[in-house]
């Protein structure tokens, strides 16, 4: 029955319904933050995405899910209650991360099994239907799940709570920390029926069944929970008062009528006061709250675009690989080691210095800090652009010219001169503007390219000439660090190609191959002479976003087991220069910023908010996360910037300019007592009045004793 306690086990003081709970939390984050980790990448390299609208069907998501708290907490504590609220909105989230792993999965609309879906907007309609589950129900389930532990203990059992939430925001940070490890690497692995492809399926697979443990995990504790019935939803009382406020001020706008102190108090008619003095408080902080979203549009930037920074650069740290969205995971790392070190050495040492580091001054620097890792963004994204191959513009053509004849060729390619050994290429692509004749050795051929293409021109003995055949090249980096390959066929018969993961088919004499999409590392490709069935192995150690043509010359040596002589890489495009290592400055500054913003702002509300509102300021601070998202989509979708650097620079100086004004906010903003306004209201004479506002107060410190205890905990949410 709702409102009555349950008879639950102990074990050394603690009852054993909060071990469901964190089990619970843990297994609901890691299928949320997994799920997370890899989705701009899924919208940019399943459902093919540019890196704009990705980006803002990323953010459009994440804004949902911080909306959607003050949904589910009006639901759990007006209607449903929260043991009711948790499941049926579970059952929700659990159904959306099904659905979401199914639409991943290519094999069920690829009818001519060619690794390419046939019907796009199917797996697109899934993916949306998908996410919008999900953001229901993790927005949903966020307000009740630690008020629900919180409520498993009796008033005696302070000292058991305390430590349960320290635990609890423990196991956020483990789920997440762990998530963003292990579903990129799920992600890398090849999957399919047909043909295999990078395994989303399984990425969001593996969090979708961590979601129905959580869900499972819940039920079973069910009889040992104390469900407290619904008590109405102090943010919708909240509302009222506010909206009677000005509704009263509005009826009463005439001059005849006369002011009053704060425009609140025109609430007085229908509310009593200390409701109204609670209300002023809050909305006090809220107004305070207004710059903030501009401080997360940047901090959620690392699932979206920094996620799609570390796609261009080099992951090999030798003894190990990182993918780019496994960059993300240095944010809880640093968590980890830089909120005890503040804690610990940075505050003290500040104190003694005797400089008024005051929680709205901390915030302002880690607004500053997070404009700093933007710009340290925008410095790493220039030096990205500088390695990058000059692609062709709409006006210009490109070629390269190989010689695969035994001997060596000279001549002329429109203004410059060619003279290549036998089997070699020409250094770099030559840029050309219009048609173009092609001069060997005596031979002229009119070449014309279409515009804004990169193309190759292989030089073979026809008869007694030369002659050259046309091939197209790509002309943008391989998709998800991968490296292009593929093959020219100089040997007499034809030869088919195949890797462990892929076939480049038979390749008749003097063809290419289609490019084909190659994982880093050591490849062994395996040549096989189709007229007399003998094979050879070539091996090639690939980094990260390259392209290579391999000429294979007529002298090609085969035989079981033998690795091939002879081979020639020819690079179309070089791989990735540039180390992720140099995102860490900038995550290590975003990760600062967090910490000192983050926690500070939660400390502060919580210190701020009169004892029964403190809710209210949450689903606020929650708010705040919610508009940064949208702040990201609109600048998105709406500038036109050509460079991603400038980009980053335009969301830096904004944040300069709103920690500024923030900054002149907090310098007006007068620190109050909840408490002792409180106090204020109460009737002398009535002392039982006296002794619950007095319990309240020693119960408030408590609990700012315990925020600040567990503040390493309370930066994930």
């Amino acid at each position: 029955m709702a409102g009555q306690k349950s008879k639950s086990v102990t074990v050394c003081g603690y009852p054993l319904s909060i071990f469901f709970i964190v089990v619970n939390e843990f297994c609901e984050r890691f299928s949320y933050y997994g799920m997370r980790a890899v989705l701009v990448l899924y919208f940019k390299y399943f459902l093919k995405w540019d890196d704009d609208f990705a980006t803002t069907i990323y953010h459009t998501f994440v804004a949902l899910c911080y909306l959607t708290p003050i949904l589910g907490a009006i639901i759990a504590d007006s209607w449903l209650g929260k043991f009711k609220t948790i499941i049926y909105l579970s059952i929700v989230y659990a159904a959306g991360q099904i659905v979401l792993a199914v639409s991943a999965i290519h094999d069920i609309t690829d009818t001519n099994k060619d690794g390419v879906p046939d019907n796009m907007t199917f797996h697109v309609a899934l993916s949306m239907v998908g996410l919008l589950l999900i953001a229901l129900g993790t927005g949903g389930i966020k307000p009740c799940v630690a008020a629900f532990g919180g409520d498993q203990f009796s008033d005696e059992q302070e000292k058991q709570r305390s430590t349960f939430f320290s635990i609890f925001y423990l196991s956020i940070n483990a789920g997440s920390l762990l998530s963003t490890i292990i579903t990129p690497i799920l992600r890398a692995q090849q999957c399919g029926i047909h043909t295999k492809q990078q395994c989303y399926p399984l990425a969001f697979g593996v969090p979708a069944a961590l979601m129905v443990v959580a869900l499972i995990v819940f039920i079973v504790g069910s009889g040992m929970y104390n469900k407290t019935a619904p008590q109405g939803n102090i943010l919708v009382k909240v509302c009222k008062c506010v909206g009677f406020a000005i509704k009263n001020r509005f009826r009463h706008r005439d001059s005849r009528f006369p002011k009053r102190e704060h425009w609140m108090d025109w609430a007085e008619e229908k509310y009593d006061k200390l409701l109204i003095a609670q209300v002023k408080m809050v909305l006090k902080v809220l107004f305070l709250f207004i710059p903030l979203p501009m401080f997360w549009a940047l901090f959620d930037q690392q699932g979206s675009r920094w996620t799609l920074q570390a796609t261009t650069m080099d992951g090999n740290f030798g003894v190990f690989v990182v993918q780019p969205d496994q960059m993300q995971t240095v944010n809880p790392i640093l968590i980890l080691v830089l909120v005890p070190v503040m804690d610990s050495i940075v505050y003290p040492l500040i104190s003694k210095c005797n400089l008024n580091f005051s929680p709205l001054k901390r915030m302002t620097v880690g607004m500053f800090l997070a404009a700093l890792a933007f710009v340290a963004a925008a410095l790493v994204q220039l030096q990205i652009d500088n390695s990058l191959p000059k692609f062709p513009a709409a006006t210009e053509s490109q070629a390269k010219f190989i010689n695969m004849m035994n001997t060596s060729v000279t001549g002329q390619a429109g203004e410059f001169p060619l003279s290549l050994p036998s089997y070699t290429a020409t250094e770099d692509y030559k840029t050309f503007t219009g048609p173009f004749s092609l001069n060997l050795e005596g031979a002229v051929y009119p070449v014309s390219l279409a515009d804004g293409t990169r193309n190759t021109l292989v030089i073979i003995k026809d008869a007694m000439s030369p002659r050259a055949i046309l091939f197209g090249d790509i002309t943008a980096k391989p998709d998800e660090g991968k490296n292009a390959i593929r093959f020219f066929n100089g040997f007499s018969s034809a030869l088919n190609i195949t890797t462990d993961e892929l076939d480049f088919g038979d390749i008749v004499r003097n063809n290419m191959s289609e490019y084909r999409n190659v994982t880093s590392g050591k490849v062994k490709f395996t040549i096989l002479d189709e007229a007399t069935s003998q094979t050879c192995v070539y091996e090639q150690t690939l980094k990260f976003g390259s392209s290579f043509t391999l000429l294979i010359p007529p002298t090609l040596t085969l035989g079981q087991m033998v690795a091939c002589q002879g081979i020639v890489e020819v690079t179309d495009i070089n791989p990735n220069s540039v180390h992720m290592a140099w995102l860490i400055p900038q995550y290590f500054l975003i990760t600062a910023g967090e910490v000192v913003f983050s926690v500070t702002g939660l400390e502060f509300s919580y210190s701020q908010a009169p004892s029964n509102m403190k809710a209210v300021l949450q689903a606020g601070w929650l708010l705040t996360v919610a508009v940064g998202n949208i702040i990201v989509l609109i600048v998105a979708e709406a500038a036109t910037l050509p460079d991603q650097w400038a980009e980053y620079i335009l969301f830096a100086s904004l944040l300069i300019l709103v920690c500024i004004i923030f900054a002149i906010m907090a310098y007006f903003y007068t620190y109050i007592d909840p408490v002792q306004i409180e106090a204020q209201f109460s009737q002398p004479e009535d002392e039982k009045k006296r002794k619950s506002l007095e319990m309240t107060k020693r119960d408030s410190i408590e609990k700012r004793k315990h925020s600040d205890s567990n503040s390493l905990y309370q930066t994930k949410m």
